[in-house]
Formats: structure tokens, sequence, C-alpha cells
């Protein structure tokens, strides 16, 4: 019943090292991690901004790129707002400018405002227990 060992070079021990997570933690994943955390969260971050008034989209471009960890780009901001107003989370109207062409500023819907209380709860929750699971592993034990 026992396996043979098997050698570092071998294609079974390669397949085997792809398909665990040590494997892929170890070997550069962490930031495509941080990126996929940020394009999951990207959304409520951006109606959380809008939580407190209107803005424009260079506007919130300029304002994340401001916040460490959030880079991002005109290229991520703008589909990302065409999608929100297609879900019925924001609503826009179009300005003139002092500065150029006329601008579209977005501001929370009603479901936009209830979508961001709904994951503020869930991410307290979530972050808290990761938090906790971390410190746990930290200590090198259960609390």
């Amino acid at each position: 019943m026992n396996d043979p060992p098997v050698r570092a070079s071998s294609p079974v021990s390669t397949a085997v090292r792809h398909q665990t997570t040590m494997y892929c933690m170890v070997d550069g994943e962490a930031s495509n991690l941080v990126a996929q955390m940020r394009r999951g969260v990207l959304p409520f971050c951006v109606l959380a901004m809008l939580g407190d008034g209107e803005r424009y989209g260079f506007e919130l471009v300029r304002a994340l790129a401001s916040v460490d960890g959030m880079v991002t780009g005109e290229g991520t901001i703008y589909p990302l707002l065409a999608r929100l107003r297609r879900q019925g989370l924001v609503e826009t109207t179009w300005r003139e400018s002092d500065a150029g062409p006329p601008r579209r500023y977005y501001r929370l819907a009603p479901s936009g405002r209830a979508t961001l209380a709904e994951f503020t709860g869930s991410w307290k929750l979530f972050r808290d227990s990761v938090d906790g699971l971390l410190q746990v592993g930290e200590k090198g034990g259960t609390k």
C-alpha cells in the first residue's frame, strides 16, 4: 500500500506541488492574492466613497490612488462604475465643467446605500474572524 518515494524532479511531484496551497503561496501567488482581494472589495469601496456625496469618475480614481494598497486606474474604475449603474446601485447626472468637457457625476442610489450597509456588516464580521484566526496562528495554538 505504500507509494514509492517520488523524486523531486518527476512529473508526479510537480503535479502534486502545483495542486497544493503551500506551493502556490510560496511560489509568489501572495501578490496575486492581494489583487484578487482588491478586485473583490473595490465595488464596495467605491460605494463607500460615494456615501458622503457625489463624485465624478476621475475624482474616484485619484482618491483610490491615494489609499495605500488600492492603486487602480481609469481602465478599472469606469467599467466598474458602468456596472454599478446598470445594477441600479449608483445614479448619474451630467454636469458642465469649467475645466473641459461635461462630467458624469455618480451618487449612491437607495439600493446602493442598502448594499453598502449590508456589506459593511458582513465585512466587519469577516474581518474580525480572519483577524482572530491570524492571531491564533501567530500564537501557535488556540485561544
